[in-house]
C-alpha cells in the first residue's frame, strides 16, 4: 500500500480563545492547509494588519469565527499550488487576497480562487498586502454606498491609515476635493502627497471650525467616518445638504440628535465590505487594478513587524498615536 505523503507544517498565528492581544499563539507545527477545488495554496511573504481583525479577536464583533482560527485577509505572496478547477493562476504567479479560507497570518495560507488578484510587478508584496481590504473598502464606501460624483467634496476622517490613504487615492484620481485629518504633522503631510488638497490635525481643538471654514457655507457632500463613536455628531454639523456619513469604523457608542440629519436631509450609511455581493467585489477589483494599472494606485506601507511580534501589532494599530500607512506582518 502506498504510504501517504507527509504533510508539511508551517508557522502560524492561532487563536483558541477571545480576549486581547495575548491570545495570539505564534506555533511552529500547524499542517500546511490543502486547496480544494477553486482554491489556491499562496506562499505568503506579507499580510496586511486590519483593525477589524483586532475586534474578531477580542470577541465583541459581530462576525465570530470557529475557534481555534488564524487571522487576516489581506496576503500577498507566490501561488505554491492550485485546486481542482482553478485555470487563472499556476504555481509561481505573484498574487494579492481580498480574504483567506485558512488565515493570513502565516506561512501559507489558501484562499478561493476568485477572492485572488494578480499583483502586478510594478507593486513589492508589502505593498501587494496593504491593498485589499482597504482598497475595496474605500471604493465601497465612496461608490458603491456614498455615490460619489466628481465635482463633489469629501472628507476623510482619519485619513493617514490604511482604508484613509486608500480613499484620498480613489476619490482625487476620480475628480473629488479631497479633505484629510490625521493626528500629526506626518500624518498630515503623508496624506497631502497621497491626494488630499487639504489637511487637518483631528487633535487642534479648533480643527472643525477650520475644515468648515474650508468648506464654505455649503459644507462637505461625503465624510468617510473611522472612528464614529467619537466623530458621527459633529460629522453631522459639516454637512451639505444631502450629504452622508460612511461609517466605515466605529469602537463604540455616541450620542447624536437625529434632527441634524432633518434639516440638511443628511443620511448616515453604514459600510461592511463583508455583504458585498459577488458582482459588487468584481467592481471594486476592477477599479483597483486599474487604479495600479494608471499609476494612482499606490498603497503607502506603514509600521512592519515580523510574525512573532503579531501581538505588538495588534496593539499598536488601536493604540498609537497617528497611522501613517498600512500595517503589515512580514514573512
Amino acid at each position: 500500500v502506498a504510504m501517504a505523503a507527509t504533510r508539511s507544517v508551517m508557522r502560524a498565528v492561532r487563536v483558541f480563545e477571545f480576549g486581547g492581544p495575548e491570545v495570539l499563539k505564534l506555533q511552529s507545527d500547524v499542517l500546511v492547509p490543502v486547496p480544494k477545488e477553486n482554491q489556491v495554496l499562496i506562499k505568503v511573504h506579507a499580510c496586511g494588519v486590519n483593525p477589524v481583525e483586532t475586534y474578531i479577536r477580542s470577541g465583541t464583533y459581530a462576525r465570530k469565527p470557529a475557534l481555534p482560527y488564524t487571522p487576516g485577509s489581506d496576503v500577498a505572496g507566490v501561488i505554491e499550488s492550485v485546486g481542482e478547477h482553478v485555470t487563472a493562476f499556476k504555481k509561481g504567479d505573484r498574487v494579492f487576497t481580498l480574504e483567506t479560507v485558512s488565515g493570513g497570518y502565516a506561512e501559507y495560507a489558501v484562499a478561493a480562487a476568485n477572492r485572488v488578484f494578480p499583483l502586478p510587478d510594478k507593486l513589492d508584496f508589502r505593498q501587494g498586502a496593504a491593498i485589499g481590504v482597504p482598497y475595496f473598502t474605500a471604493y465601497r464606501a465612496l461608490f458603491q454606498k456614498g455615490c460619489a460624483k466628481a465635482g463633489e467634496s469629501v472628507l476623510v476622517h482619519g485619513a493617514s491609515g490604511g482604508v484613509g490613504l486608500a480613499a484620498c487615492q480613489i476619490a482625487r484620481a476620480c475628480g473629488l476635493k479631497v479633505l484629510g485629518t490625521a493626528g500629526t504633522e506626518e500624518g498630515m503631510n503623508v496624506i497631502l502627497r497621497n491626494g488630499a488638497h487639504q489637511a487637518f490635525n483631528h487633535r487642534d481643538p479648533n480643527y472643525m471650525e477650520r475644515i468648515k471654514a474650508c468648506t464654505g457655507p455649503g459644507g462637505v457632500d461625503i465624510i468617510i467616518e473611522m472612528l464614529s463613536n467619537i466623530n458621527l455628531d459633529a460629522d453631522l454639523q459639516l454637512l451639505s445638504c444631502a450629504g452622508r456619513v460612511m461609517v466605515v469604523g466605529c469602537r463604540g457608542r455616541i450620542e447624536i440628535n437625529p434632527r441634524d440629519t432633518m434639516s440638511k436631509e443628511s443620511s448616515i450609511i453604514g459600510v461592511s465590505l463583508f455583504l458585498a455581493t459577488e458582482e459588487e467585489r468584481h467592481e471594486c477589483a476592477t477599479a483597483v487594478l486599474d487604479g495600479i494599472e494608471a499609476g494612482w494606485l499606490k498603497p503607502v506601507v506603514g509600521l512592519e513587524y515580523p510574525l512573532e511580534k503579531v501581538a505588538k501589532a495588534h496593539e499598536d494599530i488601536i493604540c498609537s498615536s497617528g497611522a501613517r500607512g498600512k500595517m503589515v506582518l512580514l514573512l
